[in-house]
C-alpha cells in the first residue's frame, strides 16, 4: 500500500471489518496472496468495543453506536451465535450450491475453531427430545427447523474476533479504524476504489478490487450506492417484528434440547413468513443504536453472565412489490414512530395487554414473576405503532408457539420493539460474487444474500480466495 497526498494505493480495498470482510481478507492469506489489503471500518477496534450503558445504566447514544459497529461487526457482539447448518443464513447456498455451501460452513468452523473457539456444539445429541418437539410444532402448524449452534457468547466472541484483528494486523493488513466510506468510484462500469472520510478528512482510496461489506448498519447506504451507479440489484425483503422475553422455566426443556430452536410459520389471515430468530437462553434483551438515533431492540447472550429469563426475536418478513421498492426506508418509519411513542426508548408491553386492547403500565411490569432485562425499555402500546399486517401475524404466530412451549403466549410474557433486520436489496451477481460493475463485489448481510455470522463469514472466504485464485 502507498498513500500520495490525499490518495491511498492498495490492491484490495475492503469496506467493512465484520465477518465478511475479515474472512475475505483471511480468504486472500490463507491462499498465500501478497497483494496489499486495506479494510476501511467505520467504528473502533476490538479492544475498544464496548457499551456505556454497560456501567451507566442507560444509553448515551454513541455515534456511530458501539454494538452495531467496529471490528466484528454487529452479529459478533449480539449472541456470537454460528449456524453450522446451510438451512440457515439466507439465501447464498442458492447462489453457490447447497452442497458447496455446507462443506464451505464446515471449513469456516474449523478456522473459528483455530481462532479459539468453544468445540461444543449445542443442539446435537438428543434425537427424541428433538422428534417429540418437532411433532408439537407440525400440531401447531410449524415447521421446526433444528439447526447445530456453536455458541462463542457475547464476550467470547470479543476475545476470539480479537485474535483475528491481531493476526491481520501483524501479517500487514492495513486497518483504518473510525473510517467512513462516502462513496464507491466507478467510472465506464469500472469500479475504481472508493473516496473514505476520517479525522484527517477526505481521501481517495485506488484499488485493483473493491468489495462492500457493510452489513445491515451498512444496508441503507449500499442501495444508495446501487440507485446512484446502477450496480444490479432487486428489491429484497425486510423483517419487521418484535423480543419475545419469558422466564427460563418456559423455555427450559426447549433450551436443554436445541438451545435456539428456530420454527417457522405462515399464520392466517394473511400468510406471510414468521420466524423465530436469535434466540438466547439466560440471556439479556439490549438495544442497538442506528444512524438519526433509531433506536432497535436485540438480544445477547453471554458464555458466563446469565439472566432468569430467555429472549428470542419473531419477525415478520415482508416482501413488496411494484411500485414501490423502498423496504428499508418503510422499517426505517415504523421504527420511529415506535421510538416517538417511547420517547427515544425501547417500547415494551405484556402480551395479555396486547390481547385486552391496552397498554402496558410501568406499576404492572412490577407485579409478574418476570422481571425485564432491559430496564430503561419504556412500558407502552407496541400496538399503536405497529402496522396491522404483521402485528396480527405475530400474535397468531406466538399463540402457535404456545402449543410447542406451553407458557410462551402467558399473558405476563413482553413484547420489545422495534426488532427489525434491515437487509439490503439483493445486489445481482454471479456465482463469482461479480456484479455488473467490473472489479465491485458486495458481500454479506449488506448484499442482501446472507443473514448471520457463519453465511456472511462462508461468503467471505470464498471471496478471498476466488480473487487469489485469479
Amino acid at each position: 500500500m502507498s498513500e500520495d497526498g490525499k490518495t491511498i494505493q492498495t490492491d484490495v480495498v475492503i469496506v467493512g471489518a465484520g465477518p465478511a470482510g475479515i474472512f475475505t481478507a483471511l480468504g486472500l492469506l490463507s491462499k498465500g496472496d501478497s497483494r496489499s489489503i486495506t479494510i476501511v471500518e467505520k467504528g473502533l477496534s476490538i479492544e475498544k468495543r464496548s457499551c456505556p450503558k454497560q456501567k451507566l445504566g442507560y444509553c448515551v447514544h454513541c455515534q456511530p453506536c458501539r454494538i452495531t459497529t467496529g471490528f466484528s461487526g454487529a452479529g459478533a457482539f449480539s449472541d456470537g451465535k454460528l449456524s453450522l447448518s446451510r438451512e440457515v443464513g439466507g439465501d447464498l447456498p442458492e447462489l453457490i450450491g447447497h452442497q458447496f455451501a455446507q462443506e464451505t460452513i464446515d471449513r469456516v468452523d474449523k478456522m473459528y475453531l483455530d481462532f479459539g473457539a468453544d468445540p461444543h456444539v449445542e443442539g446435537v445429541g438428543h434425537p427424541d427430545a428433538v422428534a417429540d418437539i418437532r411433532r408439537r410444532a407440525i400440531s401447531a402448524g410449524l415447521k421446526l427447523v433444528d439447526c447445530p449452534i456453536r455458541h462463542l457468547g457475547t464476550e467470547k466472541a470479543r476475545e476470539l474476533y480479537g485474535r483475528i484483528e491481531k493476526h491481520l494486523l501483524e501479517v500487514g493488513v492495513n486497518i483504518m479504524f473510525e473510517t467512513e466510506c462516502l462513496e464507491v468510484l466507478i467510472e465506464d462500469e469500472v469500479c475504481k476504489g472508493v473516496i473514505i472520510k476520517n479525522k484527517d478528512g477526505e481521501a481517495r482510496i485506488d484499488a485493483k478490487e473493491t468489495i462492500i461489506a457493510t452489513g445491515r448498519r451498512g444496508a441503507s447506504w449500499l442501495d444508495d450506492m446501487c440507485e446512484e451507479h446502477g450496480i444490479g440489484h432487486v428489491a429484497g425483503p425486510v423483517d419487521i417484528g418484535v423480543r419475545v422475553e419469558v422466564r427460563n422455566e418456559i423455555m427450559e426443556h426447549v433450551n436443554d434440547v436445541l438451545y435456539e430452536s428456530k420454527l417457522i410459520g405462515y399464520p392466517n389471515p394473511y400468510k406471510n413468513k414468521v420466524r423465530t430468530f436469535c434466540q438466547n437462553p439466560g440471556g439479556f434483551v439490549s438495544q442497538e443504536n442506528y444512524d438519526g438515533g433509531l433506536a432497535v431492540v436485540n438480544g445477547h447472550s453471554y458464555k458466563e453472565r446469565k439472566s432468569d429469563n430467555t429472549n428470542v426475536a419473531v419477525l415478520c418478513t415482508l416482501n413488496f412489490r411494484s411500485p414501490f421498492d423502498k423496504p428499508i426506508l418503510y422499517a426505517q418509519r415504523v421504527s420511529e414512530i415506535i421510538n416517538m411513542l417511547g420517547a427515544g426508548h425501547i417500547l415494551v408491553q405484556r402480551f395479555g395487554d396486547i390481547l385486552d386492547g391496552k397498554r402496558t403500565w410501568p406499576k404492572e411490569l412490577s407485579q409478574s414473576n418476570l422481571v425485564p432485562t432491559l430496564p430503561d425499555a419504556e412500558a407502552g402500546d407496541i400496538t399503536a405503532a405497529m402496522p396491522m399486517r404483521p402485528m396480527v401475524e405475530i400474535i397468531e404466530f406466538i399463540k402457535a408457539v404456545d402449543q410447542v412451549v406451553p407458557g410462551f403466549a402467558a399473558s405476563e410474557t413482553l413484547l420489545y420493539a422495534p426488532e427489525v433486520k434491515f437487509y439490503s436489496n439483493r445486489v445481482q451477481m454471479d456465482e463469482n460474487f461479480d456484479t455488473n460493475v467490473a472489479h465491485l463485489h458486495c458481500l454479506g448481510d449488506s448484499s442482501g444474500w446472507t443473514r448471520g455470522l457463519m453465511m456472511a463469514s462462508v461468503m467471505g472466504l470464498l471471496m478471498g480466495e476466488k480473487l487469489a485464485d485469479r
